[in-house]
């Protein structure tokens, strides 16, 4: 309750000076609302491409890749948070006057603001596929108060569009957000053009080699599991790591990529393995990871529909998937849906990575179905379509 009383008095306060900021003129601007660094980076690299006449503003949630902080160096970013007073300002101010708002997550003031009539707000969603229920199909949602459901579908409401990889993500935005038909946009998942970029990939390969010398000719194996609510603050890994050090250690490495809702683990393992484990949790460029990587473990995460474009074998350790399916909520037939084997203790995925036998086939099938627009142009589609929306 006084969570709530707290957010709705935010959002009052937000709304008066959004209003304020509203009666200014508007500009030709483009503002990025950013929580995560990826989609981001490819947007604007086709933006500064193709010299669109717009001033481009990121306003970031959370820190930046120091790469990604160098490349934007010429370009205005306001780290959007209550606690500096000005740059929270400033941010409310950009979003009243910009002709373009374009998002990545689900951000609570977009409930209590209307943008000028000829305002295009859209959502990029930070997962490209979906293995979890989230929204409105989320089934977290009964726990929800009435009135953080009903802020939840006006922040649904104003996205005019949604940009998607392929009608399965259509079928799941219009139930999880409530969209109709014509609020999607179907250009593709701007960060998956990575995967089409050769020149790119090998800079990532020598960075890392250089960077991390003691992977050279080992296998990387990454485990990225999704959060669980009840343990943002302390999430314990339930992989066996003394089992896969024991039988992995002279052929393979393994990253650690905890979701970034997590602050902290239970152990700090890089350091009982400095030569087997490392700890990627705060690396912000998960695409990056994606491609070193040679094995992914994951369980609910959205992460294996990039990693299908690499045609790579993941496998799937949803250790708590009955609990999780009632908790939170998991696609329709989820054993059915990932492209590769599931395992509910360590053994078990220790064999089938030393077994190494997937099926390529399944992984192919799985690409295909889920990056249908993701064909390696999706950044520039998405600045196309902004561009042609402007002309008119």
């Amino acid at each position: 309750m006084i969570k709530e009383a707290i957010i709705k008095s935010y959002l009052i306060y937000f709304k008066l000076i959004f209003n304020i900021f509203k009666l200014y003129p508007q500009k030709n601007k483009i503002t990025l609302v950013v929580s995560f660094e990826e989609n981001t980076s490819f947007i604007y690299r086709e933006m500064k491409r193709q010299e669109i006449p717009f001033k481009i503003i990121i306003l970031s949630t959370s820190p930046f890749s120091y790469e990604f902080r160098k490349e934007i160096q010429d370009t205005l970013n306001i780290p959007f948070e209550i606690k500096n007073v000005i740059n929270w300002f400033k941010s409310v101010y950009h979003l009243a006057t910009s002709k373009f708002v374009i998002i990545d997550n689900y951000f609570a003031f977009l409930s209590v603001i209307n943008f000028k009539r000829n305002v295009e707000c859209i959502q990029v969603w930070h997962a490209a596929g979906a293995l979890k229920t989230f929204g409105l199909q989320d089934n977290s949602i009964v726990y929800r108060s009435k009135s953080a459901n009903k802020r939840f579908r006006k922040v649904y409401g104003k996205f005019n569009k949604v940009v998607v990889g392929s009608e399965e993500m259509v079928s799941i935005f219009k139930d999880s957000f409530g969209l109709p038909s014509g609020n999607i946009l179907r250009t593709g998942i701007p960060r998956t053009d990575f995967f089409y970029e050769k020149a790119k990939q090998e800079e990532v390969k020598v960075n890392f080699e250089k960077n991390y010398p003691r992977i050279q000719g080992k296998k990387i194996v990454l485990y990225a599991p999704t959060f669980r609510d009840s343990q943002l603050l302390d999430f314990e890994i339930n992989l066996d790591i003394e089992k896969m050090y024991q039988n992995l250690k002279d052929n393979y490495i393994l990253f650690i990529k905890l979701h970034p809702a997590v602050n902290t683990t239970k152990k700090d393992y890089k350091l009982m393995y400095p030569d087997f484990v490392y700890d990627f949790s705060s690396y912000k460029r998960m695409n990056e990871l994606l491609f070193i990587a040679d094995v992914l473990i994951t369980d609910y995460s959205s992460i294996p529909f990039e990693f299908a474009l690499l045609k790579k074998p993941m496998i799937f350790f949803p250790y708590d998937l009955e609990f999780y399916k009632k908790e939170r909520g998991v696609i329709e037939n989820y054993e059915s849906v990932v492209p590769g084997p599931i395992h509910f203790d360590t053994d078990q995925i220790i064999q089938s990575i030393v077994k190494n036998e997937y099926d390529f086939g399944m992984i192919q099938a799985f690409s295909d179905k889920w990056n249908k627009y993701s064909t390696g142009e999706s950044s520039k589609k998405l600045v196309n379509y902004i561009m042609d929306k402007y002309k008119k």
